[in-house]
C-alpha cells in the first residue's frame, strides 16, 4: 500500500523557521539551529518533514528546499539504519518521483540524497533503484531525463565497485549499452552525463565495458568536435584513462588521437585544454611513448611551452602587479598542511643505515596559492617528463624556442621562457652543459628583475641547476649565486622570499661544506629574515636552517655562530604553544641543529629535551582517552609526537654520552614502550631511530628494557611498511653491537667465566663488531675476545674465517693489539701447517686475503 503521511501544520512551521535562520550568516545563530536540529533527530517522523519540503512544498523558495533536502541527507548519513521503515519508504518513493523537478538545483540535491541512500549500502535494499533511474532516461521529459542522469552519475562516481560485483546482478551490463546510447544525444549536458558515466568504469577495466569497448572509442570519436565543452572535457578524460588501460585499443588510431590532442591542449575553454593535456603526461610513463611522438614533437612542443604562460587570470589571482607585500600579514588559509616526514635511520648515520629514496622537493611547484593544478603547471610537467624520455633529443625543438623567450621585452613570455629552462634541467642536463656558462648569469641577472613573479621563478629554475652550479670552481658562478639568492631572502615580496628560501634549501644540499667560508654571511642574512618574515614563509626559513645545519654539520659549531643562530629559534621555541603545529617545522630545524652543534647545544639542551618528552606524555595519554572514549574525546594529532621522537633522536646523536644525566631524569623508556607498539607506523619508525640513538648514547639506560623490547622489534622486521622495517633493522643491529661490546668487556674481566661459551656467541659477535670503525669501545672489546681466544682456542675453530674477517676490519689497532692478532692468527696457520692453511685461505674473498697479508703476514 502507498504510505500516506501528512505533516502536522504547527511542526512545518517551525521546521521552516529552523531553515530560514540557519540561512544566517550570524554564527550563534548557526549553532543554536545545529543544537535544535539534532533534537529533532529524536522524532521518528522528523526525516518525513525534511522530504517534504524539499519534494511537496513548491511555495517555498528553492535554496529551503534544497536545504531541507541537504540536512536529510547529512540524517540519512549518520543515521540512516535508525529510520523506521515507513519513513525510510516514503522518502525513496519521494525521491524517485521528483528526481524530474522543474528545478535544476531541487533535481540536484534529490540525486544527491539518492546517491547518499544507496552508498549507505542500500542498493542491495533498494532493488528498483538502478531500473527506474534507467527507464526514466527514456523520459520524452528533459528534465527528468536529465535528473536520472545525474543521480546515474553520482551513483556510477560513487559505488563503482558494488555495480561491477554479483552482489547486485551484474546491472552494468545493462546499463553501459544504455549510456553508449546517449552519446548522440541532442542535449548537450546529457550527453556530458552520458561520457562521465561511462569514464567511471575505465581504470577498473569493468568487463562490461570491455565488451563493448570499440563501440565506446567510435562513440567517443564522434564526439571529438562537440560543440559542448563539458563533453569535450569528458571525452578527452576517457582518452587519458584509456591510454593506461587500452593501449592495444588506442594504437591503431594513435596518429588521429595525438593531432585531436593537439588541438585540444590549446582549447578556449582552460578545463578542457588542462584535461587534453593530462594526456601528454600519461602518455610519457608509457614504454611506446618514444616511438609514437617523435614525428610531432614539432608540434607539440611549442604548444606545451605557450601553455606555460601565466593567463591573465592567474596574474590577477597572484596579485602580480602587487611588489611589496612583506608586511602584509598571511591569511591563515594560505598556509598549507605541513606533513612531516618522520626520520629515517641514515639520515646522516654515515655507512651504516640505508638512504631512502627522496625525490619529492623536486616538483615543479612555483605558484601554489591558485587553484593546486592549472593549464602552466601541468604543460611544465609534461615538459618535465618528455625531456625525461627524450634527454638532449628534445634540445633542437627547445633551444630556438628559447633564445627567444629568455630575452623577450614583455615580462610574461620571459617568464616562462625561464620556467621551460627550468622543467628541462633534469632531463636536457647534458646537452644544456654547453649554454650554461652564458645563460647562469643571465638568470643571475633575472634575479633581480622589476616583476617579482620573475624573480621568483628565476630562483626556481636557477636551484634546479645547483648541481652544475657546485661543480664548478666556486668564484666563478656560486658566490655571485649565492649573494644573489641571500638578497632575493630578504626580498620585498613573500612569493619571491618563498621561492628564494627553497632554493637556497636545495643549493645547501648540493654545495655542502663548500659553504662553509660564507657561513657568517649566509647566518647574518637567514637570522634577519626571522625578523622580517610572515607566518607562511618563517616555516620555509626553518627548513633552511635545518637543511644548513645538516650540509655544514659540526662547522657550525663555533661560537660566534651559535650567538647568531639559537637566540632567535628558542625565542620562537618558547612563543610557541604545545597544541600549535608551526612546532613542527620548528622541531625538525632544532633536530638538525642539535646534530650539527653536537657539544655546542649542551646549554640548550634541557628544556627542549623536557618539552619533547611532554609532548610525547601528552599525545599518548590523549590518545587513551581517545581509544577508552571516542565519543568524549578526540583523537590526538600524532605528528606531535613523532616530531618529539625525531627531535630526541637529534639530541642524542648530537650530544652522545651528554644526553645520560637526562635520560636518567626522566621516563622515556617507559613512553617509547609504547611509542613501539602505536597502530600509526611514522610513530613506531621514529621511535625505533630513537632506540638506535639511544643505544649508542647511553646504552646502560637502554639495557634494562631490551628483554621488553627485542620481541617488538622483531615483529616489525615486516618489508611491507619499508622504513619502520629498517629502523627496526638498524636498532637491532645497535643493540647487537653494544652486547657484543659487553660480552668482549666481560671476557676481558672474567676470560675463565666466559670463555668456556665461546663457540655459542663468536661467530654473530663477529658480524655485529665488523661494522663498526675503530674507537675504544671496539678496542676493549676485541682485547677481550683475544684472551678468551687464548683461554679456548678450540672454541673459534669452527668459525675462525669471521674471526678473520673481523680483524680485518681494523684500520689501525694499537700495537699491542695488533700483536694480540698477530698471536692468533699465526698460532692457527702453524697448528693446521701451510697445506691446510692455503686451502682455507683459498675461501677469503681477494680483500680479506690481501688485507691479512699485509697486515699481519699470514
Amino acid at each position: 500500500m502507498e504510505y500516506e503521511w501528512k505533516p502536522d501544520e504547527q511542526g512545518l512551521q517551525q521546521i521552516l523557521q529552523l531553515l530560514k535562520e540557519s540561512q544566517s550568516p550570524d554564527t550563534t545563530i548557526q549553532r543554536t539551529v545545529q543544537q535544535k536540529l539534532e533534537q529533532l533527530n529524536q522524532y521518528p517522523d522528523f526525516n518525513n518533514y525534511l522530504i517534504f519540503v524539499l519534494t511537496k512544498l513548491k511555495s517555498e523558495d528553492e535554496p529551503t528546499r534544497s536545504l531541507s533536502g541537504l540536512i536529510l541527507k547529512n540524517n540519512v548519513k549518520a543515521h540512516f539504519q535508525n529510520f523506521p521503515n515507513g519513513v525510510t519508504d516514503f522518502i525513496k518513493s519521494e525521491c524517485l518521483n521528483n528526481i524530474g523537478d522543474s528545478s535544476p538545483l531541487i533535481r540536484a540535491t534529490v540525486g544527491i540524497l539518492i546517491t547518499t541512500i544507496a552508498s549507505k549500502g542500500e542498493l542491495q535494499n533498494w532493488p528498483d533503484l538502478l531500473p527506474k533511474l534507467c527507464s526514466l532516461l527514456d523520459s520524452e521529459d528533459y528534465n527528468t531525463c536529465e535528473g536520472a542522469f545525474g543521480a546515474l552519475q553520482k551513483i556510477c562516481e560513487d559505488s563503482a565497485e558494488i555495480l561491477d560485483s554479483d552482489v547486485l546482478d551484474r546491472p552494468l551490463n545493462i546499463m553501459i549499452p544504455k549510456f553508449l546510447q546517449f552519446f548522440k544525444h541532442s542535449s548537450p549536458k546529457i550527453r556530458s552525463h552520458a561520457v562521465a558515466c561511462v569514464n567511471q568504469f575505465i581504470i577498473s577495466r569493468t568487463q562490461a565495458l570491455m565488451l563493448h569497448i570499440d563501440s565506446f572509442i567510435e562513440n567517443l570519436f564522434a564526439l571529438a568536435g562537440d560543440e559542448e565543452p563539458e563533453v569535450r572535457k569528458n571525452v578527452c578524460r576517457a582518452l587519458v584513462m584509456l591510454l593506461e588501460v587500452r593501449m592495444d585499443r588506442l594504437l591503431p588510431h594513435m596518429h588521429n588521437i595525438v593531432e585531436y590532442m593537439l588541438q585540444r591542449t590549446q582549447d578556449q575553454d582552460e578545463n578542457v585544454a588542462l584535461e587534453a593535456c593530462e594526456f601528454w603526461l600519461t602518455l610519457a610513463e608509457q614504454p611506446i611513448c618514444k616511438d609514437v611522438l617523435v614525428r610531432h614533437l614539432p608540434k607539440l612542443i611549442p604548444v606545451l611551452v605557450n601553455g606555460m604562460k601565466y593567463s591573465d587570470i592567474d596574474i590577477i589571482l597572484l596579485k602580480g602587479d602587487v611588489e611589496e607585500d612583506e608586511t602584509i600579514p598571511d591569511s591563515e588559509q594560505d598556509i598549507r598542511p605541513r606533513f612531516h616526514r618522520s626520520r629515517t635511520v641514515a639520515q646522516q648515520h654515515d655507512e651504516d643505515g640505508i638512504e631512502e629514496e627522496d625525490d619529492d622537493d623536486d616538483e615543479i611547484d612555483d605558484d601554489d596559492t591558485i587553484s593546486d593544478w592549472n593549464l602552466r603547471k601541468c604543460s611544465a610537467a609534461a615538459l618535465d617528463v618528455l625531456a625525461n624520455v627524450y634527454r638532449d633529443e628534445l634540445l633542437p625543438h627547445i633551444l630556438p624556442l628559447l633564445k627567444e623567450l629568455l630575452f623577450h621585452h614583455e615580462w610574461v613570455v620571459k617568464e616562462s621562457g625561464i620556467l621551460v629552462l627550468g622543467a628541462i634541467a633534469e632531463g636536457c642536463m647534458q646537452g644544456m652543459i654547453p649554454y650554461l656558462p652564458e645563460l647562469i648569469p643571465h638568470l643571475i641577472q633575472c634575479l633581480s628583475d622589476k616583476k617579482a613573479l620573475v624573480r621568483s621563478i628565476t630562483c626556481w629554475t636557477l636551484s634546479r641547476y645547483a648541481h652544475w652550479v657546485v661543480s664548478q670552481p666556486p668564484d666563478t658562478y656560486l658566490k655571485p649565486l649565492m649573494t644573489e639568492l641571500l638578497k632575493r631572502i630578504l626580498d620585498s615580496n613573500k612569493r619571491v622570499q618563498e621561492a628564494a628560501c627553497s632554493a637556497f634549501a636545495t643549493l645547501e644540499e648540493e654545495a655542502c661544506t663548500e659553504l662553509v667560508p660564507y657561513l657568517a654571511y649566509i647566518l647574518d642574512t637567514l637570522v634577519f629574515a626571522f625578523s622580517k618574515y610572515q607566518h607562511k614563509n618563517l616555516l620555509i626559513l626553518y627548513d633552511a636552517i635545518g637543511t644548513l645545519a645538516d650540509s655544514v654539520g659540526h662547522h657550525l659549531n663555533k661560537p660566534e655562530y651559535i650567538q647568531m643562530l639559537m637566540p632567535p629559534l628558542i625565542q620562537k621555541w618558547n612563543m610557541l604553544k604545545d597544541e600549535d603545529k608551526d612546532l613542527f617545522p620548528l622541531l625538525e630545524c632544532l633536530s638538525s641543529v642539535a646534530t650539527a652543534l653536537q657539544s655546542g647545544f649542551l646549554p640548550y639542551c634541557e628544556p627542549v629535551y623536557q618539552r619533547c618528552v611532554n609532548l610525547v606524555q601528552k599525545t599518548l595519554a590523549q590518545a587513551m582517552l581517545n581509544n577508552a572514549h571516542p565519543d568524549q574525546y578526540e583523537a590526538p594529532d600524532k605528528d606531535f609526537m613523532i616530531v618529539a621522537l625525531d627531535l630526541l633522536s637529534g639530541l642524542a646523536e648530537g650530544l652522545g654520552g651528554n644526553i645520560e644525566q637526562l635520560v636518567a631524569r626522566s621516563n622515556i623508556l617507559t613512553l617509547m614502550y609504547q611509542c613501539m607498539q602505536d597502530k600509526m607506523p611514522e610513530v613506531r619508525q621514529s621511535s625505533f631511530a630513537l632506540l638506535g640513538d639511544l643505544t649508542k648514547a647511553c646504552f646502560p639506560h637502554v639495557k634494562p628494557c631490551i628483554a621488553d623490547f627485542m620481541p617488538i622489534l622483531g615483529t616489525n622486521l615486516n618489508p611491507e611498511f619499508i622504513s619502520v622495517c629498517n629502523n627496526a633493522t638498524w636498532a637491532i643491529g645497535e643493540i647487537s653491537i653494544q652486547m657484543a661490546i659487553t660480552i668482549g668487556r666481560l671476557g676481558y674481566v672474567c676470560p675463565q667465566e666466559v670463555a668456556p661459551m665461546l663457540q655459542q656467541f663468536i661467530r654473530p659477535w663477529c658480524t655485529s663488531l665488523r661494522n663498526i670503525r675503530d674507537n675504544e669501545e671496539k678496542d676493549s672489546a676485541f682485547r677481550g675476545i683475544c684472551t678468551m681466544i687464548s683461554v679456548n682456542p678450540s672454541g673459534v675453530i669452527q668459525d675462525f674465517i669471521f674471526f678473520c674477517d673481523a680483524v680485518a676490519s681494523w684500520i689501525n689497532p694499537k700495537d699491542d693489539l695488533r700483536d694480540m692478532f698477530c698471536k692468533i692468527l699465526h698460532g692457527f696457520k702453524n697448528q693446521v701447517g701451510d697445506e691446510n692453511w692455503r686451502r682455507f685461505s683459498d675461501q677469503f674473498p681477494l680483500p680479506l686475503k690481501e688485507r691479512l697479508a699485509a697486515f699481519y703476514g699470514v
